[in-house]
């Protein structure tokens, strides 16, 4: 089992352009699905289904 080094880390250097970007992607789909579950309830109530 490696070692792992203490202290080789500093709070506030890691780069989170990625992990922001995805989450940004994350948020989109969201509000996607949840718009078309709408749209599809509105639709199934518009039609008596």
């Amino acid at each position: 089992m490696a070692e792992h080094e203490q202290g080789s880390h500093e709070h506030g250097t890691m780069d989170t352009t990625e992990h922001e970007k995805t989450f940004h992607g994350f948020l989109k789909a969201c509000i996607w699905v949840a718009g078309v579950s709408i749209a599809l309830l509105i639709f199934l109530a518009l039609i008596n289904a």
